[in-house]
């Protein structure tokens, strides 16, 4: 309706325009030829056009010359035959009625205020619907191809140079799903039964809608093409053949040889045509959801990074990469169980999962409770699927984390927070069960959601109260991240003050502090060095007890409260063997 509208506008200025200028230009032919002004006034006041005032001062002003204005409208054939034959008369530029070239100031008017106000409303309407046409911002913007494809990634199959993809519709792919190679498949191929496809949707959505006419009723009778479709699938699955024969097994023989784990295993003759379709379309459409995913940025191409995890009821975004298989690492985006670890792909797999998950807290010793905090001492070697998904999942968290797999050599301590749910994953830190430099950890993580609430602190507390019970002087192991190192820094600084605090003699020694407090006495030197309470005087290294600071501790930790701190008493716990 808009294409029609826009046509008859067009054709009713084009109408007007021309009928205009073909007067307008006999009038103008038949002025040149005459001089006297009497009849110059009698054919305008004939035709009842008007003149303006600057055209009836222009006799006595210098000619210019000026090329003919034409109307707003252009193309028709009267127009350009008389045109054409104006200038075959005169090669001149055309004449006012009063003999001059028409000024640069004003024209002649050749139609009536009337009709110029309505042609300028038709006109303006016609530009704005002719804008509204070429308008495409409401349109996504389409990307190019050099902007949606980095050519930098290859697809990680061998032998293949990624281009072409499994739904048929895109020129290249960077991951094993969208590849045809590893299909076992040509880009060719693969566009084929994309047309395929796109025809049989166009089928079913026509026989949906002969479909809706029919009344609804609870228990309705299948349609004549229903059955008859039923018919023809139950036709294709009784001829599946029932087993292969010895040419085809050392096909699939060789191909498994061959290729290995790097190509899909042949499925031909494995079940019925039918449903080797329906497994093929399944796999285009889940390669054309992640490609969708890739393009609007929620998928990053090769580097396998994975952007969030769902854990729990929080949905966390990562910091770093975590060396997860590459299957879960392309998602972008991993589902966890927040009690066993265990990853998975989508939200219904984790559904399924939870209904089926009987693990409430971390397995291990629990070796600490206080109210709802808990702590609980897991076994690297007795469990270690559970240690290696944690590694995993620190990872995401940190950047100079290197142990993933190999966690028998070391210990895993866990806390919780517990409700009516379970016991859910505050943070840990593991060390190992037997350190010749006597480091009380090796990796320490809150989790993003329990952070500056005291928790790392807490973790930090324990391990050197672990320390305590084996008698044993602990230092972190190096090096230490960004925040860990802040968290020490301000553990080690708040155990110095208390310590100060209640220290009342004259004389302090660095290695009395180390052992009451079981801090490494390189710790505490560089502690109060950054304090300013550590001066070099006449010989001697000096301690210098700064009350302001303490104040503001005190001050500190009476706001703070007694929530977040670990109560020695509450440790259930024997070092052991062999540390």
């Amino acid at each position: 309706s808009a294409d029609v509208e826009h046509a008859e506008t067009a054709e009713i200025v084009h109408r007007r325009s021309s009928t205009r200028l073909t007067r307008a230009s006999l009038r103008l032919s038949q002025s040149s030829q005459e001089s006297a002004p009497t009849a110059v006034a009698a054919s305008v006041f004939s035709s009842g056009r008007r003149v303006t005032r600057s055209q009836q001062g222009a006799a006595n002003t210098t000619a210019k010359k000026y090329p003919l204005r034409q109307s707003r409208s252009s193309g028709s054939d009267t127009e350009a035959h008389d045109v054409k034959q104006g200038a075959d008369r005169d090669e001149t530029p055309p004449r006012t009625p009063t003999g001059n070239a028409p000024s640069s100031e004003s024209d002649i008017e050749v139609s009536s205020p009337s009709n110029d106000l309505e042609d300028e409303r038709l006109a303006k309407e016609l530009s704005l619907k002719e804008a509204a046409a070429h308008d495409l911002s409401h349109r996504p913007k389409r990307r190019r191809f050099h902007e949606s494809y980095n050519f930098n990634m290859k697809c990680p199959t061998p032998g293949c140079n990624s281009l072409g993809h499994l739904t048929g519709r895109h020129e290249r792919h960077f991951s094993i799903s969208g590849c045809p190679l590893y299909h076992n498949l040509s880009a060719d191929e693969c566009k084929g039964k994309a047309s395929t496809r796109d025809k049989q949707a166009e089928e079913r959505t026509l026989s949906h809608r002969q479909d809706e006419n029919r009344h609804s009723t609870r228990n309705q009778a299948p349609t004549d093409r229903q059955l008859r479709y039923k018919e023809k699938v139950t036709e294709l699955r009784r001829k599946r053949n029932t087993g292969l024969n010895k040419e085809q097994k050392e096909k699939y023989m060789e191909h498994r040889q061959s290729h290995g784990t790097s190509r899909e295993p042949l499925l031909e003759n494995i079940t019925s045509d039918y449903d080797l379709e329906l497994f093929r379309k399944a796999q285009a459409r889940a390669s054309e959801d992640l490609e969708k995913l890739r393009l609007a940025g929620q998928v990053s191409e090769g580097s396998n990074m994975i952007k969030t995890i769902v854990f729990g009821r929080y949905e966390l975004d990562t910091w770093y990469h975590s060396p997860y298989p590459e299957e879960y690492a392309r998602l972008g985006r991993l589902y966890m169980c927040e009690f066993c670890l265990k990853y998975m792909k989508s939200q219904t797999i984790l559904r399924r999962h939870m209904a089926k998950c009987v693990w409430k807290h971390p397995p291990g010793d629990e070796i600490y409770r206080k109210g709802n905090i808990s702590v609980f001492e897991v076994d690297g070697k007795k469990n270690k699927i559970y240690c290696q998904n944690l590694c995993l999942l620190a990872k995401l968290f940190l950047d100079h984390k290197t142990l993933y797999y190999d966690v028998e050599p070391f210990l895993f301590y866990v806390m919780t927070e517990a409700d009516n749910t379970g016991c859910h994953l505050v943070g840990y830190f593991s060390k190992e069960k037997n350190s010749f430099l006597n480091y009380n950890v090796s990796c320490i993580l809150t989790m993003p959601q329990y952070m500056r609430q005291g928790y790392g602190k807490m973790l930090i507390d324990f391990s050197y109260l672990l320390s305590k019970v084996e008698e044993k002087v602990g230092s972190p192991e190096r090096p230490l991240s960004d925040l860990g190192l802040i968290s020490y820094r301000s553990y080690w600084k708040e155990v110095l003050l208390r310590y100060l605090n209640n220290f009342q003699g004259k004389e302090i020694s660095i290695k009395e502090i180390s052992q009451e407090t079981a801090v490494n006495p390189v710790d505490i030197v560089s502690t109060l060095q950054s304090l300013q309470m550590l001066k070099y005087w006449k010989g001697k290294h000096l301690v210098l007890k700064r009350q302001d600071l303490i104040d503001d501790w005190k001050a500190k930790e009476t706001k703070r409260g007694n929530s977040k701190t670990i109560d020695p008493t509450a440790l259930k716990w024997t070092p052991p063997k062999g540390t």
